[in-house]
């Protein structure tokens, strides 16, 4: 949306109950992603759509998701590979796709022509074209990176309960703590039987790890991602909370 209209929060204004969860979250979220089985057909590649909101309240953390994104897919060749849609929306009614990719470096390339430009929300195309793809093709996964929401949630409801019954899992990463933008992202999830996270501008190691461990569930299903992170310092701390 336009950068007139969110005011971000600053420290001062966050509750320190809530700062204090946010490790007990990242766990939820993990322990949301054991439980489910992948989708992804024997000796197939996964599938998975990375949407993000690109209007210009974004512009701080966009540089830093560009980088992030790259780093999801590393562990994923060694499990059958992953391909990637990427869906973004910024300025007036602008909502563009792109083409499936299997090379981590084509999406970067794609990501770093971007630019974020003031407007409105526009999360109905992106869980739109998310259940038209899983229905010509199964979608693992649809990760989803924004801080607010400016439409309605009934409507977004409904595609996403739609997008539920395709087997395709919506993983909400919400940047801020907008409490509309909460509600509509956690209500996503749960439909789709996919997870919720809040983040903000100080934790871009825990988004990484909790990136990669989608990236790793789209390609390989519950047993990478439960293998995922064995030898590897923080993201084997944060998976053995899947224990």
């Amino acid at each position: 949306m336009s950068g007139d209209r969110k005011t971000p929060t600053t420290r001062a204004d966050a509750n320190p109950v809530e700062e204090a969860s946010s490790r007990s979250q990242i766990d939820a979220f993990l322990a949301q992603a054991r439980t489910m089985s992948s989708a992804r057909p024997a000796g197939g590649r996964g599938r998975l759509v990375f949407a993000m909101d690109a209007t210009m309240s974004r512009q701080p953390t966009w540089d830093t998701a560009c980088k992030l994104q790259a780093e999801m897919f590393h562990e994923t060749a060694a499990i059958g590979g992953l391909d990637v849609q990427l869906v973004y929306f910024r300025g007036f009614n602008e909502c563009r796709a792109s083409r499936w990719v299997s090379d981590p470096g084509a999406l970067a390339g794609l990501m770093t022509r971007i630019d974020c430009r003031g407007g409105h929300t526009q999360i109905r195309k992106v869980l739109s074209r998310t259940r038209d793809e899983s229905r010509k093709k199964p979608v693992q996964a649809l990760v989803y990176i924004g801080d607010c929401m400016e439409e309605s949630i009934d409507e977004l409801c409904a595609i996403a309960g739609e997008i539920g019954l395709t087997g395709t899992r919506a993983f909400m990463f919400h940047e801020g703590r907008d409490a509309i933008a909460e509600r509509a992202f956690r209500e996503i999830a749960r439909l789709t039987n996919g997870a919720y996270c809040r983040f903000d501008a100080g934790s871009a190691q825990h988004l990484r790890e909790l990136l990669s461990a989608v990236a790793v569930y789209a390609a390989g299903g519950h047993k990478a991602l439960s293998d995922y992170g064995k030898g590897r310092g923080e993201a084997q701390r944060l998976l053995q909370q899947l224990r």
